[in-house]
């Protein structure tokens, strides 16, 4: 792939590109549109997702500051946090998560493997992200005491440094789908804390792509994720691309998917990603990428999405949040 422009210094511990790759069977059942999947499941380092593209970026300005310990935070099962804990495996740095949730009887999924890199755990009883921010300050200024110096990186790495990683992602998609004659249409994506919405969105500005932007919420209402891309794009310009158009009217958030919550699964979605799992063997999570994918069937069958649209579909990983819903997929083989 030809070398795009840097607007900060990252890391390359990444598998850059990750393939597109047309799911012609889900499509079919789907009844149209015609879908293609880009990998971001396949980023490697751990199948580290998507996040490890903010982290490329984030990690480099702890290192430029000689930080000793990355602190982030998330849920129990939070993809970012256990993609954390093995990029500051594989560099040698510490890392101390902090996780909203109760201690559990046997670590699982994304527990179990902060725990297997090394990572510290600190788990709190918060009530919304300013529990967790402060949870995060404390704690960094325990190891400055220490003489340990600490970066914080925020939830889900969603500030304009980390969304660099998806304006990469953009400009990678724009060169893969030119070359093989398939530019999307739109683009659907899940959306969690708003930093991957924000860079696909400032992507398709840099790089030129005319096309919908569509993010399937998983946590937080539409009004606050717009509101996170308009902050993320104010410090863009103020950071990195002082020229960065607005952002209005080039995407789209859909909350009609979150359910009863984050990381909360409707018998519907857990049938959704077996049948997903049998027509592509692809791996989606009950937390992200399966109510996205949902999302996206909902929006086709309603009408919303039309049958005659390329989609393309990022896949942003987190396989290892659906093992703490075993049971769940059991009941569901049995019957």
């Amino acid at each position: 792939m030809k070398e795009m422009k840097r607007f900060a210094q990252k890391l390359e511990i990444a598998s850059l590109p990750t393939p597109i790759h047309p799911a012609e069977r889900l499509s079919s059942r789907l009844g149209g549109p015609e879908i293609l999947l880009k990998r971001d499941d396949l980023t490697g380092l751990a199948f580290s997702g998507n996040k490890i593209r903010k982290l490329e970026y984030c990690i480099a300005e702890a290192i430029s500051r000689e930080a000793e310990v990355l602190i982030t935070c998330g849920g129990p099962q939070s993809n970012h946090a256990r993609a954390t804990a093995a990029a500051a495996a594989r560099i040698g740095l510490r890392c101390h998560l902090v996780l909203n949730g109760e201690p559990e009887t046997v670590p699982d999924g994304n527990l179990f493997l902060d725990l297997l890199f090394g990572a510290k755990v600190s788990l709190v009883s918060a009530t919304d992200l300013r529990d967790l921010e402060i949870s995060m300050l404390e704690i960094a200024d325990s190891y400055r005491t220490a003489g340990i110096k600490p970066y914080i990186i925020p939830l889900g790495a969603s500030d304009a440094l980390g969304s660099l990683g998806y304006i990469d992602a953009i400009g990678e998609i724009v060169e893969q789908t030119g070359k093989i004659g398939s530019i999307p249409d739109r683009i659907v994506f899940p959306c969690g804390s708003g930093g991957t919405l924000a860079g696909v969105v400032a992507g398709c500005l840099v790089h030129g792509l005319d096309c919908r932007v569509t993010a399937m919420s998983v946590a937080f209402p539409a009004e606050w994720s717009s509101g996170k891309v308009a902050e993320i794009f104010g410090s863009l310009r103020e950071r990195f691309i002082p020229d960065l158009p607005e952002p209005g009217g080039k995407f789209e958030v859909i909350d009609d998917y979150i359910g009863d919550g984050y990381g909360k699964a409707s018998p519907g979605l857990i049938s959704f990603i077996r049948e997903a799992a049998s027509l592509e063997a692809i791996i989606l999570d009950p937390t992200y990428t399966g109510k996205a994918l949902f999302g996206l069937k909902k929006e086709i069958e309603k009408g919303n999405i039309g049958k005659g649209e390329r989609v393309l579909f990022i896949h942003t990983g987190g396989a290892f949040g659906l093992f703490p819903y075993r049971e769940r997929f059991l009941k569901e083989f049995e019957a």
